[in-house]
């Protein structure tokens, strides 16, 4: 059937490692799904079809098997009519001759039919059996496909998130970072470098006239003498 040929292409979905350069393993599986209620369908109206069949030949063993015994009624009234001389007795055996041919032919007709009826039965159970492993196969696929297609959304999401964090370190931006990073460390140590050199190379001038420094009491002399010439002076407001 086809069901089992695309059954073993959905099992070759899950392991075949080209799988991804010939088909979508969600879109494969739906169309096996699809294929199988295909094959569901043509069951049923196989089912139906031969049940049919098998209804016709239990009706005709029936009517077959009546016809039998009406034949074998006729002749044993006509064999009586002969042997109570109600009719010619060479007439009754000729006529209750051709009843038995005919009964023995209902006969025959009796068993082909039973034969029949077996037969379809059998064929009846058997499509049955297969009706319900096609049923059975819908329903854990399409649970299946439920899973598939889950398994297949977070497969994505980690493709793209993996790519992403493979994008990133492939251009650079971790090592840039690093450099950046080494550069500014750098930089302070040269900054404090030069800060070093810087008071290194002072004079000894500069820090004999900073410590010599007499701006600040030259100009409390200067303010002083100032306050005494205007008549300023603490001393003098007392």
């Amino acid at each position: 059937m086809n069901v089992f040929k695309r059954l073993f292409k959905i099992g070759q979905a899950e392991t075949n490692s080209a799988i991804d350069n010939m088909e979508d393993p969600i879109k494969m599986t739906e169309q096996g799904i699809r294929d199988m209620k295909e094959d569901l369908d043509k069951s049923l109206e196989a089912l139906a079809q031969v049940k049919a069949l098998a209804i016709r030949a239990k009706n005709d063993q029936e009517e077959y098997q009546n016809k039998a015994e009406e034949y074998q009624n006729k002749a044993i009234i006509i064999l009586k009519k002969g042997h109570s001389k109600e009719m010619n007795s060479t007439e009754a055996d000729r006529l209750a001759k051709e009843a038995l041919v005919q009964k023995e032919a209902a006969d025959q007709q009796v068993q082909r039919s039973k034969e029949e009826s077996a037969k379809f039965d059998s064929n009846v159970a058997q499509l049955q059996k297969t009706i319900q492993t096609i049923k059975g196969n819908i329903g854990n696929w399409e649970n299946e496909l439920k899973t598939l297609k889950a398994r297949v959304k977070v497969s994505n999401a980690t493709k793209s998130l993996n790519k992403q964090m493979a994008e990133i370190d492939s251009t650079g931006t971790v090592s840039m970072l690093e450099r950046m990073k080494e550069k500014v460390a750098q930089e302070e140590a040269l900054a404090e470098a030069y800060g070093d050199i810087a008071n290194a190379t002072k004079s000894i001038d500069d820090e004999i006239n900073k410590a010599a420094d007499t701006s600040s009491a030259k100009a409390n002399d200067d303010l002083a003498k100032l306050k005494e010439k205007l008549g300023l002076n603490d001393s003098k407001e007392i």
